[in-house]
């Protein structure tokens, strides 16, 4: 079976779906691929184009419990490749390509199990999970589609253990108005932007170290901060961009509704969030399914991840979800991306015994 999962792994490979800048549409070569596997296999296959390299192929035969989910668009192939980025080479018990890892091999396995049995089965293959934007998969659970549904199994790389847990992953941009004027006045304690600001960091910063003392991991970084003209003039305006990471069972919008108004920011701020992405499971939900799914199946299961996935937008819409996928994170968006061939076939076990078990 192995030459199988290599036969469309290098197939989807080849297709250019760096993300960004996701310059693709449904008659792209990997979905295009997926059908020509998928159709004669007896699956009802839909596409779905949201625009601009958004889109969703959703494959169903018969009528499963089980939906796994994975997305078909990359990072960028980026600088010093030593293998050719974009082509399938196996060497060394190794499978090379962008995309290999993350998480094309788990797509190539899904395939592999699709041609070759005949249980119910529905596949989920998305384009723009690498865009932290999730716009395929928070529709799809909006739809129509997801009834009958029980579980979902995200296949990101977790060297094929059942992930139950992960953080989740939230951004924030803010800008702080000030009044300008020349820094000898007095009231620029007040009234400069970059002051303002600052106050608000002292005060988020303060309030997530007690977050976390008091049990409730609570993951912060300001990453960008900008503001100001000139050290002598009042600044009168500043900007930042923040991240927060939070544990299984936290919610990002209680976190942003207790940061945004810190240190008088709600007479001076506004916020934008480009992504949230809730823990996994979502805040409300717990693991009590996704455990007995795993009991049922046989699969051992990891301990939590930091990484976040979009198994918490399934875990929101209310449905049991967890990660389980070939490679290690560690290969993912890397130079030279590889997935050991062992894995793969690992996967292929591990998914082919969740279709005929189910």
């Amino acid at each position: 079976m192995l030459d199988r999962i290599l036969h469309h792994l290098g197939a989807l490979i080849g297709c250019d779906s760096q993300n960004p800048p996701r310059a693709f549409g449904p008659e792209a070569a990997m979905f295009t691929h997926c059908r020509a596997v998928l159709e004669p296999a007896g699956f009802t296959v839909e596409m779905t184009d949201y625009g601009d390299g958004h889109v969703n192929l959703f494959a169903r035969r018969g009528e499963p419990t089980v939906l796994f989910n994975c997305h078909l668009d990359t990072v960028p192939v980026g600088e010093g490749w030593a293998k050719p980025p974009l082509e399938l080479t196996v060497a060394d018990g190794r499978a090379y390509g962008r995309g290999a890892c993350d998480i094309k091999g788990a797509a190539a396995a899904l395939l592999a199990i699709a041609e070759t049995t005949d249980q119910p089965m529905a596949i989920l293959f998305s384009s723009d999970e690498e865009g932290a934007e999730g716009c395929c998969v928070k529709n799809f659970v909006k739809s129509d589609h997801l009834g009958g549904f029980t579980q979902a199994v995200v296949c990101e790389p977790t060297r094929g253990e059942a992930i139950l847990g992960h953080r989740g992953f939230l951004s924030v941009k803010g800008h702080f108005s000030g009044v300008m004027g020349h820094s000898s006045e007095l009231r620029a304690l007040d009234d400069n932007a970059n002051h303002r600001l600052a106050c608000w960091t002292a005060a988020a910063l303060e309030y997530c170290r007690h977050e976390a003392a008091a049990g409730r991991p609570t993951c912060f970084n300001l990453g960008l901060i900008s503001g100001g003209t000139k050290s002598n003039v009042i600044a009168g305006d500043a900007s930042l961009h923040y991240s927060a990471r939070l544990a299984p069972g936290q919610s990002n919008e209680v976190l942003f509704e207790a940061l945004k108004g810190l240190a008088g920011a709600d007479q001076h701020a506004e916020w934008l969030i480009p992504f949230a992405g809730s823990p996994l499971p979502a805040a409300g939900r717990d693991q009590q399914a996704s455990r007995a799914f795993c009991q049922r199946h046989g699969l051992t299961i990891g301990r939590p991840v930091d990484f976040w996935t979009e198994a918490s937008l399934f875990s929101e819409a209310g449905l049991a979800a967890l990660v389980l996928g070939p490679g290690d994170i560690a290969q993912a968006h890397a130079v030279d991306e590889w997935v050991a061939l062992d894995q793969l076939e690992y996967a292929l076990d591990l998914y082919r015994r969740i279709v005929t078990d189910a």
